[in-house]
This record gives structure tokens, sequence and C-alpha cells, in this order.
């Protein structure tokens, strides 16, 4: 097994172009470094470094040896620095960004995570337009999606499904009647997650596999969930909601279901995106750890009504 040191001492005197100015730069004897060279060369049957009086040259060996040497030697760092990060205490600021949908929900959770990380601070961007994690420096962004997200170079983690279902006030449905069959919604108003002047329409699964499409007229068009669920509990029409988000209103009778055994979007859920892990922060990742736990707990039962 060749010795780590030497690896990085070869990659010191080829990054320095030599035996003296490296040792300068480590404080080494010049002949302490040509040894460990000489004994690595040894140990490898082939010859790395040209030695002349006037010029430091790599043998086509070394040039390879040197590639592998440097990612040996990242590799090295990344694992102490795992193990460093691992067992320091988080401190610093996370930023992060969700849908202003999941921004309320997500409070109590909050709250929890600061009371175990004293010296963390969160700054939280909500939004529902499209974030670049990357190029507007954020640490984490939690998403919303009714389909699975591209790929892309950020790591992904699938935090809990969500499926949607609909729901009106008993007050709605007794006045209108409660339909029936999924043919039946297109005689009645919609209130939709979005602002787009496009046809409406809500895709609905039951348990058996069937899928009916079914456009509806909408009522009320809205970025923000908590306008659409206090339309629906003033009796406006029929909006579609992942139940943990109404939870409050159908446990109070404000709200009830609609096609109980439909699903508008049977595939939602939420998402945790991160860049990459290399050189992730104590704090981000016990963040990420934490949501990881936590967050499926606070969706529970969202796939079945209360």
């Amino acid at each position: 097994m060749l010795d780590l040191n030497d690896f990085y001492y070869f990659v010191q005197v080829v990054e320095n172009k030599g035996f003296a100015a490296a040792g300068r730069a480590l404080g080494l004897p010049k002949s302490t470094l040509s040894r460990r060279i000489i004994a690595l060369e040894t140990r490898l049957g082939a010859r790395l470094i040209h030695r002349t009086s006037r010029r430091f040259a790599m043998s086509e060996a070394g040039q390879e040896f040197h590639q592998h040497a440097v990612a040996m030697l990242i590799e090295a760092e990344a694992a102490e620095n795992a193990v460093r990060h691992r067992v320091a205490e988080p401190g610093g600021t996370i930023r992060f960004t969700c849908s202003i949908g999941m921004a309320q929900p997500l409070a109590a959770l909050l709250c929890r995570f600061l009371v175990m990380f004293p010296k963390v601070n969160l700054v939280q961007h909500a939004t529902n337009r499209h974030v670049d994690l990357v190029e507007e420096g954020f640490d984490v962004g939690l998403r919303g999606h009714f389909k699975p997200l591209p790929d892309s170079s950020l790591i992904q983690r699938k935090l809990a499904s969500t499926p949607w279902h609909l729901f009106a006030s008993p007050a709605y449905l007794k006045r209108v009647g409660a339909p029936q069959t999924p043919s039946e919604l297109t005689a009645h108003p919609g209130l939709t997650l979005g602002i787009r002047d496009a046809e409406t329409s809500w895709t609905l699964r039951n348990s058996g596999g069937a899928e009916v499409v079914v456009p509806f007229a909408a009522r009320i068009r809205s970025e923000d969930l908590e306008t659409l669920r206090q339309a629906a509990v003033a009796g406006m029409g029929i909006v579609a909601f992942p139940p943990y988000l109404c939870r409050m209103e159908t446990d109070q009778g404000s709200l009830q279901a609609v096609l109980p055994g439909w699903t508008a979007w049977s595939d939602a859920g939420v998402s945790l995106l991160a860049p990459s892990r290399r050189g992730q922060l104590p704090s981000v990742r016990a963040f990420i750890d934490f949501m990881v736990t936590e967050y499926p707990p606070l969706v529970a039962g969202s796939s079945a009504l209360p």
C-alpha cells in the first residue's frame, strides 16, 4: 500500500515546479522530498520526474499519476470534511425558498428546527415563481409538483406524495346539489390554482385506475391557496386541495369532500431540491435531514380523506 503522504508530496513538487520550491512551501528540506519521491518511484517501478539541473519535467507516467494523485487528495479532503461537518455544531444562515401555499403549514416545523439548532438562522423566501437555486444563492428549495420534476444537476429528494381531492362547503352543496359522478362537475364553478387564461379541467382518477378529464368554468383563478380556501368556504364553488391544507376546515365542517373516491391530481408531491452535496454546510445538512424526517408526518393522511 502506497503512503498517502507521498501522493501529497509528489503533487506539491509538481505544482511548485521543483523540489526546492516545494520544500520552502512545505517547510521541509529539499533532500527529504527528493528521498520520498525516489522511494515512491521505486515502489511504483517507474520514473515520475525527469531530473536535470536546468529544467523540471514529468514523465508520461508521472503526468498520469499526477491526475490520479490530485483526485485522491481531493477525495481525502472531502472525507475529512464530511466527518468534521458532521461533528461540528450547525450554525449560520440558511436561505430556502418555497411556494406561498407551503409557507404557512411549514411555520411550526421551522420553529421546532430553530429550537433544535439555536445557532442557525433561517431566511424563508415564499414565492410562486420558478426560482433558480444556484443563480439566486439558495441553499434549499421546497417545491410542490403535479408530475415528476425534470432531471437536473440539483439533488432531488421527494418528501411526500400529496394527492389532491375536491372540496366544497356543505352550504354550497346543499344549495346546488352535490355531484355524484365526475361528469356532473361540469355544471359547477371551479376555484383553480394559477392565473393563465386557458381552458381549465380536472383529471380525475379513482382507485380502480379509471381516469376522466372534466372541464369546468373557473369562477376564481388565483396563485394564492388561502384565497381559494376562503372562496370555497364562502360557497363560491369547488376547489382542489391536498387534504392536509384544509384539514382544519374539514374537521370544523366548513368544507367537505366532493367525490371522495376520486383524486384531482394523484401524482402530486413535494420535493426538496439542493445544490451539490460537496461543500454543503453542517447547518444545511441538518435542515435537509430534519425536513426528510419531519415533513412527511406533516402531510400524513393526505392520500386519504379526513
